[in-house]
C-alpha cells in the first residue's frame, strides 16, 4: 500500500527541516562590533571636511560559500563607519558627517570625502592549506573640492592575517578582518594627503592628482587576491 498524501507531506516537511538545520550548522557569521584602531600619530591638517557614508558602505555584508566547507557571512557594516570616523577625526581639524538626507549645498567645507568598498576577499585553512585565516579589503576614497569637482579617486588595499590557536574559525576570521582594517587605517593616515592633495583644498587651490595608483602600507604590498606580503599579521 502506498503512502498517503498526508504521510508524504509530513516526510517532506521533516526533510526540509533537517536540511535547514544542516545548512545552519554549516554556516559561520562574523560581526565586527568592537574595533581597536590606533589613532594615526600625525599633525592634524587645517582642513574642514564633510564625509558621507553610503548605505551600502555602512551596511556592508559579504557572503560566500566555501566549496567543501561552510557558508560564511561577514558583517563589516557599522565597523566601517567606526574605522573611518576614527581616521578622519584624527587627521582633520573639522569633520562633519553628512546624513543621507542632508544637502551639501547647506554645509561649509573645504573637502568632501566619500569612502566605498571596492572588494573583499578572505581565505580559511581549508582553502590555503595553512593554519592562517586571511582577509583582504580594498577601500576607495573619492575626494571632492568645495565646488563638487572630484580631485582624487584613491584605492587603498589592506590585509590582515590571524592564526586559529585556541580560537574558533569565526573569531579568528574576525581578528583577521580587524587587522586588515588596522592596516587600512595606517595606510590612510600616512598616505592620504600625498595621494589626494587634500590639504591644498583649504586654500581654494585647484589640484590635480596624477593617476590613481593603489597605495598600501610601506611594510608590504597588500594586493587583493594575493597573500605574498603581510602588513598586519597575528600569531
Amino acid at each position: 500500500m502506498g503512502l498517503s498524501n498526508l504521510a508524504i507531506k509530513s516526510i517532506r516537511s521533516v526533510l526540509a527541516l533537517c536540511a535547514a538545520i544542516f545548512v545552519s550548522a554549516c554556516s559561520s557569521e562574523v560581526a565586527l562590533t568592537e574595533l581597536d584602531i590606533p589613532k594615526p600619530l600625525v599633525v592634524k591638517m587645517p582642513v574642514a571636511v564633510a564625509v558621507k557614508y553610503p548605505e551600502n558602505f555602512t551596511k556592508y555584508v559579504y557572503e560566500e560559500e566555501v566549496l567543501g566547507s561552510e557558508k560564511w557571512q561577514i558583517d563589516l557594516g557599522g565597523s566601517n563607519r567606526i574605522l573611518f570616523n576614527s581616521i578622519f577625526y584624527a587627521l582633520f581639524d573639522s569633520v562633519t558627517v553628512v546624513k543621507s538626507e542632508e544637502d551639501l549645498k547647506t554645509l561649509q567645507f573645504d573637502a568632501y570625502i566619500e569612502p566605498e568598498i571596492d572588494a573583499f576577499e578572505f581565505s580559511i585553512p581549508a582553502q590555503s592549506r595553512t593554519p592562517a585565516y586571511a582577509v583582504w579589503i580594498r577601500y576607495r576614497l573619492k575626494v571632492f573640492d568645495s565646488s563638487g569637482t572630484q580631485v582624487a579617486n584613491w584605492p587603498v588595499s589592506a590585509y590582515g592575517k590571524a592564526h586559529g590557536g585556541k580560537f574558533g574559525g569565526a573569531e579568528t576570521l574576525r581578528r583577521a578582518a580587524i587587522l586588515a582594517m588596522r592596516d587600512a587605517a595606517a595606510v590612510i593616515g600616512i598616505q592620504l594627503d600625498k595621494a589626494t592633495g587634500i590639504s591644498k583644498l583649504t586654500r581654494g587651490n585647484e589640484i590635480q592628482v596624477e593617476g590613481t595608483d593603489e597605495v598600501t602600507s610601506e611594510s608590504g604590498t597588500a594586493q587583493i587576491g594575493t597573500i605574498e606580503n603581510e602588513p598586519q599579521t597575528e600569531t
